[in-house]
């Protein structure tokens, strides 16, 4: 396993300034924000794909994953979703996500993360309903995942469509590719009640990418410094050796814009202190 930080900590400064940051502070990799203010496709030109390759090759940094969840070019952090009433505002959302499949090729990376689904609040539907127009949304991007060889990682996240490993597990026993799989952020399932040492066991075969943070005992949806919380940090670890994942564990620590270096420089020292690097 090797540790990567998002830069979705990093807003208020510059995607290279942040890759440096990282990669002193002793990162392997870096998850890259597609959007505002880092790498939103549409604003992002080929010279700066060249100059971010040529800066990660440089500094002998990864990405980790390219984060396509969030969309406050355009939206917020949920919106436009995939399960929107509008059909236009669905359009945007697999648009965006065709864009950054194509990023994620032209950058070398393997895997792109985005939203499950979106929050529920066309109440017409029912959440049936809703999974089948979220079905039908990532079956219009496979063929282009499949032709570019980008997995698209779904993160199941508290109060949106799909919240739990028993929802995921459901909605990808309807897909027949090895392009879509899971996004295993450890606060979400921790935050709807699973112990995320556990139901990683459960979720092995969809494993593809991993995010981490502390929550606290209360389960309140609030991301926080490793070892601030109530999550056996050790334990999810020894889990992911146990089910052979080798992968990037990115760690996601995004309510630390005010100061993100100083997070992350915690971080990795939490991480040193467990032994697991």
């Amino acid at each position: 396993m090797e540790f990567a930080f998002s830069t979705n900590a990093f807003k208020k400064f510059s995607l290279k300034d942040t890759i440096y940051t990282l990669s002193e502070i002793g990162y392997e990799g870096v998850e890259i924000l597609c959007d505002i203010p880092h790498a939103y496709p549409k604003t992002l030109t080929n010279t700066d794909i060249n100059e971010i390759k040529q800066l990660l090759s440089k500094l002998g940094i990864s990405i980790s994953n390219l984060n396509a969840f969030t969309l406050f070019a355009i939206g917020d952090t949920h919106h436009p979703s995939w399960i929107e009433s509008d059909p236009e505002l669905r359009k945007m959302r697999i648009g965006h996500t065709l864009d950054c499949i194509k990023l994620a090729s032209k950058l070398g990376v393997s895997n792109i993360s985005t939203e499950p689904g979106g929050p529920i609040i066309d109440h017409r539907l029912s959440k049936n309903e809703l999974l089948k127009v979220f079905e039908n949304g990532i079956s219009e991007i496979l063929d282009s995942a499949e032709n570019e060889n980008v997995t698209v990682l779904v993160e199941p996240e508290p109060g949106l469509l799909i919240e739990n490993s028993q929802q995921f597990i459901r909605f990808i026993k309807n897909f027949d590719s090895k392009y879509i799989g899971l996004n295993f952020d450890v606060g979400h399932f921790f935050c709807v009640g699973e112990d995320p040492s556990q139901v990683i066991y459960t979720l092995s075969d969809y494993v593809r990418h991993v995010h981490l943070e502390d929550i606290a005992a209360d389960r309140t949806h609030q991301h926080l410094m490793l070892g601030e919380g109530a999550i056996e940090i050790k334990s999810v670890l020894k889990s992911l050796k146990d089910i052979g994942y080798d992968g990037f564990i990115t760690i996601e620590l995004y309510p630390y814009q005010e100061y993100p270096t100083y997070a992350a420089k915690q971080a990795m020292e939490f991480i040193k202190s467990l032994d697991c690097l």
